[in-house]
């Protein structure tokens, strides 16, 4: 039968990994004195950031899975659910975690900030790839913010534990930045394939089927998650993933346009739009004259 956890506070995940639980809403983790264990499913309501320093098993997330090598950054936010789908083989967990309860971010700056980190809803195959000075520093914080955990808790504990986490966070934003630069030829590859994946968008029957082609539509099609997959397309381009989107609908448009047989209510119904005003509007906005008018023009 599969096992199953379902991790709703700090204190449960640090049962679960033999550790004392110091503060109730933020936990840091040596996976070393948990016990060996099997594979299971893990639902998590809390924000963890793991450093395994093992290979664990094939983990699934969502849909993805991902071979776990030693040396990564997996970010999880709550709600998300992780399989280690290897259920026989026992392991000896090894490595870093950090755990923290969603209640420690209330009236912090890092609460307002928290969903800026579009990390946190990566599928784990898109896991931030350390360099060894890197890792060193991942580990430094950890190592800080657990001195921390073991003071006196005083009116100053929350604000200098958060802004530890705050501080965490945003080097790991700087080396996932890295990442998209080092992986670059990897990158232009997947810029390519959203090139060509919206070039077959608009030759099939999808527009009227499914309408306008979103973004998390794109990602899911490329096997990445929406987050991870506009930053990355962000970074490569300069332009959102929708602005980018936009971009193709209008040179698609400017092409359909000198068909004169076709008024510019079947057009933008033949890319997907359910309102023609909308695709006027959007042409207008881009192009800086109506469909009409830059047929006329042209």
């Amino acid at each position: 039968m599969e096992r199953e956890f379902n991790f709703q506070t700090v204190s449960e995940y640090n049962d679960f990994n033999n550790h004392e639980t110091g503060h109730p809403l933020v936990s840091v983790i040596d996976f070393s004195k948990a016990a060996k264990r099997t594979g299971s499913k893990m639902h998590f309501e809390l924000y963890c950031i793991f450093l395994k320093d093992v290979k664990c098993g094939d983990l699934k997330y969502g849909r993805q899975h991902y071979d776990y090598q030693e040396g990564t950054l997996v970010f999880i936010s709550p709600g998300q659910v992780v399989d280690v789908e290897n259920k026989v083989d026992e392991y000896q967990p090894m490595g870093h975690g950090l755990v923290f309860h969603p209640d420690l971010l209330l009236g912090t700056s890092l609460g307002k900030s928290i969903r800026d980190y579009n990390f946190f809803s990566y599928y784990t195959n898109e896991a931030l790839h350390l360099s060894a000075k890197e890792r060193k520093l991942v580990l430094d914080l950890f190592a800080k913010l657990h001195s921390e955990l073991h003071q006196t808790i005083d009116k100053h504990s929350k604000k200098v534990i958060a802004s530890g986490i705050e501080l965490l966070l945003s080097y790991c934003e700087r080396f996932y930045d890295r990442q998209f630069i080092t992986r670059d030829t990897v990158n232009k590859g997947m810029l390519e394939k959203f090139e060509g994946l919206l070039n077959g968008y608009f030759n099939s029957e999808k527009p009227y089927t499914i309408g306008l082609p979103s973004v998390a539509y794109c990602a899911d099609e490329l096997h990445l998650s929406a987050n991870y997959f506009g930053d990355l397309i962000k970074k490569e381009t300069g332009k959102s993933a929708q602005e980018f989107i936009q971009v193709k609908i209008i040179d698609v448009a400017k092409n359909k346009i000198f068909d004169s047989s076709k008024t510019v209510n079947e057009i933008a119904y033949d890319l997907g739009f359910k309102y023609p005003q909308h695709f006027i509007r959007l042409f207008k906005k881009r192009v800086g004259s109506t469909p009409a008018e830059y047929r006329t023009l042209n």
